[in-house]
Order: C-alpha cells, then structure tokens, then sequence
C-alpha cells in the first residue's frame, strides 16, 4: 500500500568495484516473485518424502517444574502411533551449543560436554524452565493423529518458583534455574570508559536520567518454522529439510556438537523459506528431533509448528529494561552517555543469543553523535521465558531508541529544538573512519547531509502550521526524530571472535563456467525473503560483462553449496556480493591470460570489457565470453600454468563491519477523545552505500519500517506471573496491517563502504532500527504541553488516553 520517491544525491564507487558493466543500480525485476505469486514455492510444509511420518511435539505447560514423571501408555496405545520419545531415549545426544558468548568477561552456561558453552537439551528431562519447554514426541502416521497423541501423554509436574525480569532474576532469593549459573547470571559486560563518563557526568551543566523498558516482542515471519528428517539406512547418511536462515552453520553444529556423526554424513536443505527477521537462524531441539526419530524408524519424519507453538518455543526478540543518563552543556553539547541494562535471556542461552544482547546493544548507544565520554554495562540474566535471539535490527534497535529518547529528553531539558541539539552532535563528515569509543569504528559516511536531507523531505520547518491545523479537527500533532548507525556486514571473522564467537563468518562464493557460456554462481548464503536469485545473478553478469538471465544461482543446500555462512546481520549483498564480484574477476583474469597466448601478445595488452576480451584498440576482433567458455573447455594449446575449464571460488572475510546509517522522522496525529495514534507520515533517509537492486532494497526498507511501527505502537509479549504466554496467538498478540502503514517518503545518501569491492552496506534491517524511537519521541512531542515526559511502549490507545488524562485520573 506503501509508495516510495528515491533520489540520490552522491553516486560513488568504493575502491577495488572494477569492471562493472552497469548492471548494479538497477532495478531488474525480481527473479522469485512469479512462482511466489503463483504458489509454486516449496516451503518446509511442502516437502513430502515417500513413507513420511509425522511429529509432534508435547511442550511443558508450566514456566518452571520438576518433571517426576511421564505416562506414555496411552499415546502409545492411539490409532496410528509410531514411537514416543523422552529425554531417556536420548541420554547419548549432547545439548545443543551456544556460539556467540559475551566476548572478553567471565560467563556461565549450562555444560556440554566438549567443553563448550552448552545451551539446552534435545528433550528436557528433569527440570522444564519455560512453557513450550520440549520434553516429549509422538511420531505417527498422520499429522492429525500425532497431535492427538501428544495430548494423551501423562506428565507429573512439581511446580517450581518462577522469575519473569532479568533484574528480579538477580536478587538474593530468586529463583535459580541452571545449577551452573550461579544467581541466574550469564555474564556482566561492560564497554566504553567507565571511569571518563562518571567524571563528565559528575562535571556536566545538564544532566538528565530516563527508565527505559523495551519490550520483549515475539517474532512473527509468515511461515511458521517446520524440519523434515531422513536417515538413510543404506548409506548412514542423514538430510534435514529446514526453514533455516543457516543451512551450512546448522551443518555443522548438528554433526560435530549434537549428533556426533561424520560431517559428510549430514546433508541440510532449506527450501523457501518464508520470513525469519533472525528468528531460523537458530539451532532448535526439533532439528536433532525428527533426524534421530527417522534413524530410529527408517522412514522420513516431519514436524511443522503452529503459531501457537512458535510464540512459545521460538526465540523472542528485544526485552532490556535500562537506567540511562545523559549529560551535556546548557547550550546543547553532548559530552556523556551512560547506561545499565538488564537483559533478560530467557530460559536458555540460544544460538547466539547473548552476543545479540550485549556486543550489538552496548557498542551501539552512541549512534551517529560524537560523544567524548560513553560507557555501558549488560547484566545478562536468565529467566523463565522464551530463549531471547535476535529480532530484525536486533541490539541496534534498543541502542538507538535509549539514545533518541535521550536525546529528546535533554533537548527538552534546555529549551532547544531536538533537530539543532542533534545536528550539533552529529560525527563531521570529514571525521571517518570514526572510533565510537565504545568498540566500533565507522567506515564512511555524511551524516549532516542525511540528517538535513531528512528534515527538508519531511517539510519539519512547517510543523507547526500543520499542529495548529490537527488541533481544529480534534487532533493533537506531533514529530519525532531518530538517527540511528547500524553495524552491519557480520564478518571479519577475527573480529567476531574478539566479541566472542566462536566461529567463522566469512563467506564464499564459486563461479562456474559451462562450455556454452553459460554461468553457476553458488553461495553459501541463503535468502529468507531477499532475492538473492535476483541479485546475485545481477552482481554476477555485471562483473563478466554477461545477460543476468545466462546466470543460474544455488544456494541453501550444502550438498550444491558445500560451504558458506548464511543471511543474519544484514551481510548478504555486503558479504556474498563481494565474494561473487572477488570470483568473476578471478575468471576474467583466467580468460585473460589464455586469450594473451590466443592472440600471442603479452597478458598486460588484453583488455577484458563488456563481456569480450580482446587486444587493446581492437575490440573488433575479440572473443566473447562464450568463445573464451568454449576455447577453455575444450582445452586445446594452453599454455604452461593454465588448466583447462573455468571454475574459481573465493572466500570473502572482510578487514571490518559496515556502518549504514540515516535519519526517520515520524509525524503522528493523536485523537484526544479515544488516545488512538495514527502515524499521518514517515519518513526515512538511510545510506546503504552503493545498492545491488533499488526495487529489493525498496521493499526491505519499508518492511523494515512497518516492523518497527508496530513494537511501537502495539506490540508485546505478555507473560503472566505464571510464566505462561498471554499473548500465545494472534488474536493476542496484534501485528500491523496495511491500515496501520502510512505512505512513506523515502530517500537515500551514498557513502560507499571501503570494506569490501561493491562499497556495499547492509539494507535488509536497518531502517527496523529507528522507527521505535521516532514514533516515541513524535508522540511524547504531542504530549509534551501536559508534561508528559516518557510513556513504555507499547503506545496504545489505552496508554496514550491515561496521559492525556491523568490529571483527571489523579482527582478521582
């Protein structure tokens, strides 16, 4: 419903993008969108096996409980009841594994036992620690009927104390729910100059303090996650079909830390896989489940999760609540940010969860202002929740919605515009590469002509005539500003492990040549939603010179792509892109080299342009692409140290991250009868450097937006003192719909990144990153004559109606 005006002002190539032919910056049309359209994609539960069982999953009813025991006798006696499982069954599986631990401070985690830091088990046996805690199967004949089995299943439960907020969880007294994590901390973590910061606070003319809760929120793709599982009884050979944003990851995760099997004996394929915002990145129980189901009883199994059951067994997002202080001059100068944040885990430690709460979050807060002094510290704690992961934007989001309300707050403090205090603030952009001073060095970028550009787009000179014009039809008028930095691009590999994780994250790509000319390009990322069959073919034919339709593109499979990373953090084009761009230049210099002893110059007079390579001057007489395939297919009178074929690879690991950035501004109308907030415009200027596909980018971007309209507006995840999910459906738990959307203007900049060939930036999340803050900061302005200060997201009607009556409330 959205439309969208895009112009750039800069256009700009990062050192090393040579030999484009102009294909990059233009919005071909998407590969994916007719069989999406037409309903020809295969999606997880559209993949039938011949003989395939189904799986269910019985998840505990209670938050926290000793298990004393399970009756299966009457699941087992159902029509149709292949196997139920327990955690007995499976005493020789170990627990899944954590890979991105609080780089560089103490932690504790369950154990595993290759020493790593352990997350949970396949099944939990002793102790359930949240609702839709997994502690049985039933595999039947039909889906139907190992449903109803599951609910046969007879569980005696010993109720245990519950403990819902990460900073309870840290009291004396409180419930403890991991014998190895002593008072329910996984670490406390800290960045920044602890010591500078409390001294430019202590010295500050202004200093302002601010509660924050940012909510947990419930991750909500379209399709729900699912996995089938076939062992092989004649090979040993496992495959596991899965909506996985991490197919390679998974790989290896799952042979070398859970199963314990030869790693050429595991074979993962996600088929399309519709949505994850972070949330398939993740190793679940159900992906060791239905291959250790199908071993035991040589037939396929599958399993596909409800809504229901993916709002209490996948990760949840957000949930920190923090105590943050700013401190400046009177006359608008920043010169210290500090913040605590307890960040609530959940239940277990999951895939990557705390990395996502520490690192992403903390080195962030200072987004795109220069502050002198900043520091933060994370008391990351377990509780009895969902596992928390990551959520599109995830750390970068809560960062800059703690440091925009800041900075409205102060702006508010001193009588100052907020637009002035921020443009003051703003990194110069003459100052890159910037050190943050919290860990983070940004690449490139202009943040005052965004910043400006931003504000002109959304005509912020004339809010006032616009306020006085709501405020005769009943309506109170506010604007809200937000900026955000978001590292992006997640490689280097060294880096990352700095930060704690442990595991590469690079990525590879390979180019083949067939001896007709046409192209393989295979990735070891895997597209969740982001058309990489589009793009990637895009980046490929602009680097050779070639038709994108000659291009054909493999990835999510690791027996087509046997090596790779996968989609998280906004690294596919930025990542993956770089690599194939890397390759094709391995392959034109290949055809260079031969067509030097072709033409019997030396290889420094060929000149390899717009698919052909021929002598310098006499493009005329050149080979084409084709011609070149053909001649190094066959072979025939290469020379000394060329090998016959066309078949290079590249593994692509960046010397940094990437920093895109860009400025919101929201422009809400609040109905002072009823509280209703409506979001009247949006509007939206990011740098994502140099672009692939504006179309792709285009609807990222304001996917990205309606995501964070609706963490603002009305999203939450609710859990009762039980521990148990109010919000376990969606008739619960309200997502935005096309109503809720207004019709945004949106614009770019372009600052190149000098970090990988393309100057490539991410794009998929980053515009989720402000739009919380920027609805925020435009209703709390509404608001402000009243003096409201701050309201909790989410911004309902109900919430937003007691501010605009509270003195009224306080009378009665």
């Amino acid at each position: 419903m959205t439309t969208a005006e895009e112009r750039s002002t800069t256009s700009a190539t990062a050192p090393g993008a040579t030999g484009g032919s102009g294909l990059l910056g233009t919005p071909l049309d998407i590969r994916e969108d007719e069989h999406l359209l037409r309903g020809e994609a295969t999606f997880i539960a559209d993949v039938r096996l011949p003989g395939t069982a189904h799986m269910a999953i019985l998840g505990s009813e209670h938050a926290h409980a000793r298990i004393r025991g399970i009756d299966s006798s009457a699941a087992e006696a159902m029509p149709g009841v292949l196997a139920v499982a327990t955690a007995a069954d499976f005493a020789d599986v170990m627990p899944l594994p954590c890979i991105w631990i609080p780089g560089g401070v103490e932690s504790h985690f369950p154990p595993h036992p290759y020493g790593l830091p352990g997350a949970r088990p396949v099944l939990s046996g002793d102790v359930v620690r949240h609702v839709g805690d997994a502690i049985a199967v039933v595999v039947a004949e039909t889906a139907k009927q190992a449903a109803q089995a599951v609910k046969a299943l007879v569980v005696d439960y010993e109720p245990l104390p519950v403990v819902l907020r990460a900073d309870e969880a840290l009291e004396d007294g409180a419930p403890q729910l991991h014998e190895a994590v002593p008072k329910n901390l996984n670490a406390y973590w800290t960045c920044g100059d602890k010591e500078s910061t409390d001294q430019a606070i202590a010295e500050a003319e202004v200093v302002v303090e601010l509660d924050l809760v940012n909510q947990r929120t419930i991750n909500s793709p379209m399709e729900p996650r699912g996995a089938v599982g076939h062992y092989d009884v004649t090979t040993g050979e496992y495959t596991l079909y899965a909506s996985t944003q991490g197919p390679h990851n998974h790989r290896f995760l799952l042979a070398a830390l859970v199963l314990g099997i030869p790693f050429n004996k595991l074979r993962v394929v996600a088929p399309t896989v519709g949505g994850s915002f972070g949330t398939k990145g993740y190793l679940y129980p159900d992906m060791a489940l239905v291959l250790l189901m199908s071993q035991r009883l040589g037939r396929p199994v599958k399993w596909v999760d409800t809504r229901t059951g993916l709002m209490n067994s996948t990760v949840q997002g957000r949930d920190h609540r923090q105590h943050a202080v700013i401190a400046g001059t009177r006359d608008g100068r920043i010169t210290a940010v500090r913040c605590t944040s307890y960040a609530n885990l959940g239940a277990y430690p999951s895939t990557i969860g705390p990395g996502v709460a520490t690192a992403l979050m903390g080195r962030s807060i200072t987004g795109m202002y220069a502050i002198p002094a900043a520091f933060c510290e994370v008391y990351a704690a377990f509780t009895n929740t969902v596992p928390l992961g990551a959520q599109r934007g995830s750390g970068r989001a809560e960062a800059a919605f703690l440091m925009e309300r800041l900075v409205d707050r102060y702006a508010r403090e001193i009588g100052m515009d907020p637009a002035a205090v921020r443009r003051q603030n703003l990194v110069p952009a003459d100052a890159f590469p910037y050190d943050n001073g919290l860990g983070w060095t940004y690449d490139s970028g202009n943040y005052p002509e965004n910043f400006d550009k931003a504000l002109r787009l959304a005509g912020y000179d004339g809010i006032q005539a616009r306020r006085s014009e709501a405020a005769r039809r009943g309506k109170r008028l506010g604007v809200g500003i937000a900026t955000y930095v978001a590292v992006c691009g997640v490689g280097p590999s060294t880096r990352m492990s700095q930060e704690g994780m442990l595991g590469g994250t690079w990525e590879s790509a390979n180019i083949r040549v067939h001896p007709t000319g046409e192209v393989t390009v295979t990735v070891g990322s895997a597209s969740t939603g982001q058309s990489h069959q589009t793009v990637f073919a895009q980046v490929a034919a602009d680097q050779l010179g070639i038709d994108p339709a000659t291009v054909q593109v493999l990835e999510a499979d690791t027996l087509k792509a046997p090596y790779g990373q996968g989609t998280y953090g906004s690294r596919s084009y930025s990542m993956a892109g770089p690599a194939i761009a890397l390759t094709a230049q391995k392959v034109k210099d290949k055809m260079r080299r031969a067509a030097a002893a072709m033409f019997q110059v030396s290889e420094d007079k060929v000149v390899y342009a717009n698919g052909k390579v021929f002598v310098e001057g006499d493009e005329e007489n050149g080979k084409t692409f084709a011609d070149m395939a053909m001649a190094l297919w066959y072979g025939w009178n290469l020379p000394p140290g060329i090998e016959p074929a066309l078949d290079e690879t590249t593994h692509f690991d960046p010397p940094d991250f990437n920093y895109p950035f860009g400025t919101h501004v929201a422009v809400v109308e609040i109905d002072e009868l009823t509280g209703d907030t409506e979001v009247v415009s949006y509007t939206a200027v990011d740098d994502a450097g140099n672009i692939g596909n504006p179309t792709i980018v285009r609807g990222q971007i304001e996917g990205s937006i309606v995501h964070g309209l609706g963490q603002a507006l009305m999203e939450a995840a609710e859990y009762g003192e039980d521990g148990r999910l109010i919000t376990k459906d969606l008739r619960t738990y309200p997502l935005p719909r096309a109503t809720d959307a207004p019709f945004f203007a949106l614009d770019k900049t372009v600052t190149p990144s000098p970090h990988n060939p393309l100057g490539a930036k991410g794009a998929g999340e980053i515009a989720t990153v402000p739009p919380a803050a920027a609805v925020t900061n435009a209703v709390v302005d509404a608001l402000s004559d009243l003096g409201v200060s701050h309201i909790d997201m989410p911004l309902t009607p109900e919430k937003v109606w007691r501010a605009l009556n509270r003195d009224a409330e306080a009378q009665q």
